[in-house]
């Protein structure tokens, strides 16, 4: 398998125990985001944000305010508050349990309240973070692979969300599922969702789509398949969506997922990889647009730099 510096190779059997720790220690930080910040439609208030470090949280209203940062470069969780101060550790081979208490030391030194709901979400097993005592892997070279893929991940679907004039979400990362995403909605009401994930109140997933949506995404494997794949689907999914065809030739729908999927080795290995995705992006998010019978007017031409959008 050959290597791209821009665009690294990150096959997820090689570190698959590694992306489950990893997995499991953003939903403890992303849990304390959650806890402390006020509710923002769709659950964005609880996402993480693709860093040149890493993954970070923004701002968190706690105590003098907290920001908390996976270095994935440096192999550090790193807090950080507004008085100036700064605490954190080593990413290493440890259990779930231990990442949970020295997560909360570093929190409570800064001033900051380490309360939160101590247990995982959207797993079908949701041991406490506190009786997770299982030794865990830390592979440092995979995990920043991983972080150098999600860095031009982010700006393909960064300059992507710049072509909708319509309501859409940021470029971030959910811990639950693990997957960095970014949605396009229709403006339109969806049907209630049946809800039924493992360990998320259907509120929250009937919350979170509670309108109509195209959503793209990237996953690093697991979750129903066993390699680092972009996805994109449609909610509700218009009727004939699963027939359509789309771009590029290595894209395929899933019956089992229900969403079309991209492997990211097709992406990487591919002559412009930014292209190629585009391409996905693009030509599923048409299908989804055109079934449904989105309103006119909600795309526009992509964003450029430096130019301000002609509007007349």
């Amino acid at each position: 398998m050959s290597d791209n510096i821009d665009w690294p190779a990150i096959p997820f059997g090689p570190w698959k125990d590694t992306c489950s720790a990893l997995h499991l220690y953003t939903q403890i930080v992303g849990k304390y985001r959650l806890a402390h910040t006020p509710w923002v439609n769709h659950s964005w208030h609880a996402t993480l944000y693709v860093t040149a470090d890493g993954l970070t949280t923004g701002l968190i209203p706690d105590g003098p305010g907290v920001t908390v940062q996976f270095d994935l470069q440096r192999q550090r969780l790193i807090a950080s508050c507004s008085m100036g101060r700064s605490s954190g550790f080593p990413l290493e081979p440890m259990s779930v349990a231990e990442f949970n208490s020295r997560f909360k030391e570093t929190i409570a030194a800064l001033g900051g309240s380490p309360e939160y709901h101590a247990r995982p979400s959207e797993l079908p097993e949701a041991t406490p973070f506190a009786e997770d005592t299982a030794q865990r892997p830390w592979d440092a070279d995979a995990v920043s692979r991983f972080h150098r893929a999600l860095v031009r991940i982010d700006a393909v679907f960064n300059e992507f969300r710049t072509g909708f004039l319509g309501k859409v979400s940021p470029v971030h990362l959910f811990w639950g599922s693990f997957d960095l995403a970014v949605t396009r909605f229709s403006g339109r009401t969806a049907p209630l969702h049946p809800g039924g994930i493992p360990n998320l109140p259907d509120a929250v997933t009937r919350e979170a789509y509670s309108h109509e949506v195209s959503s793209s995404g990237f996953w690093p494997g697991g979750g129903g398949i066993d390699e680092p794949c972009f996805y994109s689907y449609a909610y509700p999914a218009p009727g004939g969506f699963a027939q359509q065809p789309v771009e590029p030739q290595a894209a395929r729908f899933d019956q089992k997922l229900g969403e079309f999927v991209l492997p990211y080795e097709a992406v990487r290995c591919a002559s412009d990889p930014r292209v190629e995705l585009l391409r996905f992006l693009e030509s599923t998010f048409r299908a989804a647009e055109r079934l449904a019978g989105w309103e006119d007017g909600l795309t526009c031409a992509t964003g450029r730099k430096g130019l301000p959008r002609t509007v007349r």
